[in-house]
């Protein structure tokens, strides 16, 4: 039985739904960003419980199809991001989520706009930004080497970009007193 959980964004996110299964006496069920895996299906109850339990902690439980798909885009997109961190030849957007998700990319792109009013590459945009003010607050790392790691063409495009989502500059930004940064989530 495969279910699609929301609000999956995390290893945390991954760790909190083993935990519940296990609570529920299904510690061997396979959990990843957005999906749990159970070899014996949940009862009508299981269900009930299970659901309950995740909105406690956050998450979702999806039965709406177009809406499954939109939760599996956005759990995509964010391995999509790790992998253009830790890759020095990542691959295009649209040949990762439609090899990741086995669906046309197409297909997803006109769901997901449809369900969330955006694109997925302006979701996209939305989270290397908020990994790049992460990094930023890391102060480990310049905002030139923050560009190279999240494959800016260059620090320009990333200083656009950053100042088109959140309305300030980087220097702006970072002169803030109370910096705040959105969920994954939340975005």
């Amino acid at each position: 039985m495969k279910l699609s959980i929301g609000n999956m964004v995390c290893p945390r996110c991954i760790d909190a739904v083993k935990g519940i299964l296990k609570e529920m006496d299904r510690p061997d069920a396979y959990v990843d960003l957005g999906i749990a895996e159970l070899e014996k299906k949940f009862s009508e109850k299981e269900i009930k419980t299970f659901q309950g339990k995740l909105e406690n902690s956050g998450f979702d439980l999806i039965f709406d199809r177009e809406a499954e798909l939109v939760s599996m885009v956005k759990s995509t997109l964010i391995k999509y991001l790790e992998t253009i961190e830790n890759e020095k030849n990542p691959p295009k957007l649209s040949q990762f989520v439609s090899e990741k998700s086995n669906y046309n990319y197409s297909y997803l792109s006109k769901v997901f706009s449809e369900q969330k009013g955006s694109t997925i590459e302006s979701y996209l945009i939305e989270l290397k930004i908020e990994r790049v003010k992460e990094l930023l607050e890391f102060k480990k790392y310049t905002l030139s080497e923050i560009a190279w790691r999240l494959k800016y063409s260059s620090v320009q495009y990333l200083s656009n970009q950053f100042k088109k989502v959140t309305g300030s500059t980087v220097t702006q930004y970072l002169k803030k007193k109370d910096i705040k940064r959105k969920k994954r989530d939340q975005i």
